[in-house]
């Protein structure tokens, strides 16, 4: 596998003095923050969020409620095919990686790898590819393959050498429900991620995400607005500790505030029977700037330079390549 693809992960602070780098996708949510006049104040104002959330879920030791920092890094993706000896490598994904300060004991805890989830390939098939397949259709459908490339891609970075000698668990991809389905509370309550919601039918970004290898579940912590998807591999309530599982709800809860606060920053709790809605008008906004039009016209934008640099040079080649992948890792 290694001859064919490699994998190169770089990673930058993200604090009140980044700055998005050159080859960052400019629809990223935490590149979106750190643009424009308020910039710094965006950012500071985040971390403080976090960093406030976290320690309201870890109270345990924690009297005066600051006993613990998060530091957030981003993981920028990127992979070199050795097709024709190009050293051009191609920009895959950006995750982050959270860790862990505890004030009082001076330890750096190491988080969890994943939190927010960015790539070119899934700017092309849910703003490109998508679309363009249901112009001018009745019925909403996916095309035949749709995620595959995109699903074989990501669990082929997962299973490389670079992965393994970054980052010790698989990743955690927390994310937003869907508006598009009805969930359903259980009884079946965790001591951090809180109360577990269910659904019967996946939404689309399940079954994309289920492409790559990920399960999913959904829980509310304490004190949030509503149940966030969890995508894992693995045993979510086993792999984890409270601590990792911490940095992951105050990040990504931190995050939906400012990007979806119809949702998560809502006067009002989900309830037993809950449908997401964007429409929903009783809701704060945070002191947070976040262009959220701008990011969907992006996402287009970036969706059409991932097919042009990307998918139709490349996609024959890489699917074929990665089904042989697939097929020997069964053989072996």
């Amino acid at each position: 596998m290694s001859n064919d693809f490699a994998f190169t992960i770089r990673r930058i602070r993200f604090d009140e003095h980044y700055t998005p780098s050159d080859n960052t996708r400019i629809t990223t949510n935490f590149a979106n923050l750190a643009r424009g006049s308020r910039r710094q104040e965006n950012l500071r104002n985040t971390l403080e969020m976090i960093n406030n959330r976290f320690n309201a879920l870890a109270q345990w030791d924690n009297p005066a409620g600051d006993r613990y920092t998060v530091e957030l890094d981003i993981i920028s993706v990127e992979m070199n095919i050795d097709f024709d000896n190009s050293a051009n490598a191609l920009p895959l994904i950006e995750i982050l990686k959270t860790t862990v300060v505890d004030r009082k004991t001076s330890e750096r805890i190491d988080g969890i790898v994943g939190n927010n989830f960015s790539s070119y390939v899934r700017d092309y098939d849910f703003s490109v590819l998508l679309p363009g397949h249901n112009k001018g259709q009745s019925a909403f459908s996916t095309p035949d393959g749709f995620g595959d490339l995109h699903g074989k891609l990501f669990q082929c970075f997962v299973a490389s050498s670079a992965y393994s000698d970054h980052f010790k668990k698989p990743p955690v991809i927390c994310l937003s429900v869907s508006s598009s389905k009805v969930y359903h509370r259980t009884e079946n309550q965790h001591p951090v991620l809180g109360v577990e919601y269910q659904q019967g039918e996946y939404s689309l970004t399940d079954e994309y995400f289920r492409k790559m290898g990920l399960k999913v579940r959904y829980f509310m912590p304490a004190n949030s607005a509503a149940p966030l998807a969890f995508y894992f591999s693995g045993d979510l309530l086993g792999d984890y500790t409270n601590l990792e599982l911490i940095s992951t709800i105050s990040t990504m809860d931190t995050f939906q505030k400012i990007y979806r606060p119809e949702i998560y920053n809502a006067n009002s709790a989900a309830g037993k029977c809950y449908q997401p809605s964007l429409k929903h008008q009783d809701y704060s906004l945070t002191r947070i700037v976040y262009d959220r039009e701008e990011r969907s016209r992006l996402a287009m934008e970036q969706g059409a330079f991932a097919e042009k640099h990307f998918i139709k040079p490349y996609q024959a080649r890489l699917m074929a390549l990665l089904g042989q992948l697939h097929t020997q890792g069964h053989a072996s």
